[in-house]
């Protein structure tokens, strides 16, 4: 379903007064508040196209209903998110999930509601219909060679797809480790993997970059061959220009200090990207922002001071996109929430008086530079991400519109009770 730019316009007048009030209120002291406003307006979150549906544990599966039968309904609800809040322009595609039968309809499709196609995704860490062998003791880092060969042909494959439909980049994550001590040679896993993604890295166009993701653990515990940023990076690192590490906010051990991985990455020009969500735990995968708010700024903030420091486009120069499993919410709700949080988060980093800082640290002021960076967490922003969504043409309240519009309970009776979206 579509919501109709009138419904929009109904919407933001009705709050509009109020609005405008709060803004006003926000506005005053602030420097370039115009500056700030355009960076806001630019700034997009691709939506996975897994994540859709319901997402589910190793236990159980419960679809809301009303879920994505097809490619072409996973646009459509992408687009609905960028209509309401102007900040989803773009969807990240997971092969064989979602392959694109007609690429040129799918593109066209993606263009009618302002979406581009962000990076391609592949799969190895299942085995697929019809496959010809088992990615059961791993796939790149496999000790038998054609089944190596089998996941680089995937994702030379979906690469090709990702041409198709204008994409320029593929993230790699690989399940690959071991769940017993004395399973795997390390030394010969972290070979034949780096041999892969050469193989793979070989196959991409000049104008796109590789993504390496990592992961700290699951499906394997003992072992993940691509572990953490250190590993990501030393793959990186050794395939060239082009290849870069992807953060997973939720792949990492408890207390990980994300913030300073981030700087670091950045400073060796050699971040690629991000998949927000959140953790209590372990790799949650829950809303973004939900658990560690302050957790979130403190990696903005070295995103923003890093990527200024190197000359960097905020909207374009790294990836942006949510990686999130929505277990109990519906999930395009989930994916509103987690949206406003990551536009939040960087209008406050956006704030912090960043030559005041530099003279605390230059100065070993501690409780300056504290003050400051929590005088710009505390800052409520909400009017300024609003007036973004307004000038780009979004609901002021995106969800309050999406709930007033009863959207999923028309989704239901378009697409059914009983639909399950393919996806996590």
């Amino acid at each position: 379903m579509q919501i109709e730019k009138y419904k929009i316009e109904e919407h933001n007048q009705g709050l509009l007064k109020e609005h405008r009030r709060r803004l006003d209120f926000v506005a005053q002291g602030l420097r370039d508040v115009e500056g700030l406003l355009g960076k806001l307006v630019e700034f997009q979150v691709a939506i996975p196209s897994w994540a859709l549906g319901t997402g589910g544990t190793r236990f159980g599966r419960f679809s809301g209903g009303g879920e994505p039968r097809s490619l072409e309904e996973k646009i459509e609800d992408v687009g609905l998110l960028h209509a309401l809040n102007g900040s989803s322009g773009a969807i990240s595609l997971h092969i064989p999930w979602d392959i694109p039968k007609q690429a040129g309809s799918i593109r066209a499709l993606a263009a009618q509601y302002g979406l581009k196609f962000d990076a391609m995704n592949s799969n190895t860490f299942r085995d697929q219909a019809g496959q010809e062998l088992s990615y059961k003791f791993g796939s790149l880092q496999h000790v038998r060679k054609d089944v190596r060969k089998q996941a680089i042909d995937h994702n030379i494959e979906v690469i090709k797809y990702g041409e198709q439909l204008g994409s320029k980049s593929l993230t790699v994550w690989l399940s690959d480790g071991s769940c017993f001590p004395g399973q795997l040679n390390f030394r010969q896993a972290f070979q034949n993997t780096l041999e892969g993604l050469q193989e793979i890295y070989a196959a991409l166009p000049a104008d796109w970059k590789m993504f390496v993701e990592y992961k700290a653990f699951e499906p394997n515990f003992y072992s993940t061959t691509v572990g953490d940023w250190g590993q990501s990076l030393l793959y990186a690192s050794k395939l060239g220009p082009k290849a870069y590490t992807l953060v997973d906010l939720g792949h990492h051990l408890p207390n990980a200090n994300i913030e300073q991985i981030v700087a670091l990455l950045l400073m060796e020009g050699k971040l690629g990207g991000f998949h927000f969500n959140d953790s209590k735990y372990g790799d949650d995968d829950l809303t973004v922002g939900s658990i560690k708010p302050y957790q979130l700024f403190l990696i903005f903030n070295e995103l923003v001071e890093g990527m200024d420091a190197r000359g960097m486009n905020h909207a374009t120069d790294l990836g942006w996109m949510i990686d999130a499993s929505h277990n109990v919410k519906d999930p395009l709700e989930d994916l509103l929430q987690s949206v406003e949080a990551i536009m939040l988060t960087y209008a406050q980093a956006l704030l912090v008086d960043r030559k005041r800082l530099v003279a605390a640290q230059q100065g070993n002021d501690v409780v300056a530079a504290q003050e400051l960076l929590q005088g710009a967490f505390r800052t409520d922003v909400r009017a300024l991400v609003a007036e973004a969504r307004l000038r780009a043409g979004g609901a002021l309240d995106p969800l309050a519109l999406y709930r007033a519009g009863k959207v999923r309970e028309h989704l239901i009776k378009e697409r059914g009770a009983g639909t399950v979206a393919t996806g996590l």
